[in-house]
């Protein structure tokens, strides 16, 4: 198995990546903070404003907020929305954030209950809203849906769970943390979808590639609330002008890029059909990520990883178990670097890494 010193310095030693934009290192993170960056003062100003107000712009809502976490971000605006109503449920997809990789948050540290709604192997959709009798207070619609391999539902069902959350007095929220990606794959301009939410939550450090943190966009009233939450989540830093410059510069640079990062995922999927012991999912890709299932065990994978990076390509970290022991996964987000491979090329990286020793 590949520790994380093992695979750093590898990754280091390599001149090429498949997945993203390649490597994250500090000096081209640096590089895209503008020397003439006008900076904040605790999140005030400067170019978290300018952030804001393209944010705001982009998503076609009246106010947007920044802040350093997209956890911090989530749990503040369905804090917000809970207590404008009363209640404390909320509603999302057994696979979502919320429910796989924020330790519980929303309930430990604001006293709200989490509601999974439908199965966990496949999308929500508005049918599974009607087996919910309780008031909730919110409903968190993620998009794409990252742990299914980027999969989304068709926007007619996402209308009419949207539709379902109003009915019943409920805020619909949208968990965008790549609504970039999301836009790509539908085809339309990013505000099209967030007009069908109260809220939506933006990531920049995923897809776009920039320093963390993230901008929660809906009613003024609705930011101005969130504003104050940040504070009190510690979230308000002296200067947070860093994070949005790239954010910023980042934005203006691959947001335009999307449609071509879409397809060159539907080709690179299209390479790989018919390759014994490789799936993709979902087949064919509905936006610039996708999930690979590798029929190999881990230590084959690993040997592989070695193997291609002593010939300079940095393929993958690890893969993941599923329920078949026989099975691996990996995500593979397509940006900047997977475009120096041709799709031919990177099926035969990812088909590589089964290559029996």
């Amino acid at each position: 198995m590949l520790t994380e010193t093992e695979a750093d310095e590898l990754r280091a030693s390599c001149t090429r990546s498949l997945a993203g934009h390649g490597p994250v290192r500090a000096a081209d993170l640096l590089a895209t903070i503008p020397a003439g960056t006008v900076v904040d003062r605790y999140g005030d100003g400067g170019v978290v404003a300018d952030l804001e107000a393209q944010v705001a712009e982009l998503l076609g809502k009246e106010a947007a907020v920044f802040l350093p976490s997209g956890v911090m971000a989530q749990q503040v605006v369905l804090r917000v929305h809970a207590e404008r109503r009363g209640r404390r449920t909320v509603l999302h997809h057994p696979m979502c954030h919320l429910e796989q990789h924020e330790g519980r948050a929303l309930e430990r540290l604001h006293g709200l209950l989490g509601r999974p709604v439908g199965e966990a192997h496949r999308l929500l959709v508005a049918a599974d809203l009607e087996s919910v009798a309780e008031p909730p207070a919110a409903l968190l619609i993620e998009l794409p849906q990252r742990d299914l391999g980027g999969a989304q539902p068709d926007l007619d069902d996402v209308a009419a769970q949207v539709a379902w959350a109003h009915a019943h007095g409920a805020a619909a929220h949208l968990d965008g943390a790549r609504l970039w990606e999301s836009s790509a794959g539908y085809g339309v301009p990013p505000a099209e979808i967030a007009a069908l939410f109260d809220t939506v939550y933006v990531s920049f450090y995923k897809g776009i590639g920039a320093l963390a943190g993230c901008c929660v966009a809906g009613d003024a009233d609705v930011i101005a609330e969130v504003r104050e939450w940040r504070r009190r989540m510690g979230g308000t830093l002296f200067g947070l002008w860093p994070l949005a410059a790239s954010a910023r510069s980042l934005l203006a640079e691959r947001l335009s890029r999307m449609p071509a990062y879409l397809e060159h995922t539907r080709a690179i999927a299209a390479a790989l059909a018919g390759t014994p012991g490789v799936r993709v999912v979902p087949d064919p890709p509905q936006t610039p990520m996708l999930h690979v299932l590798l029929e190999a065990d881990e230590a084959t994978v690993d040997g592989n990883v070695r193997r291609l990076a002593a010939d300079g390509i940095w393929s993958l970290r690890g893969a993941s178990p599923t329920a078949d022991p026989a099975v691996l996964r990996f995500e593979l987000g397509i940006g900047d670097a997977t475009l120096a491979f041709s799709p031919e090329e990177a099926a035969a990286v990812i088909a590589g890494l089964i290559r029996p020793a």
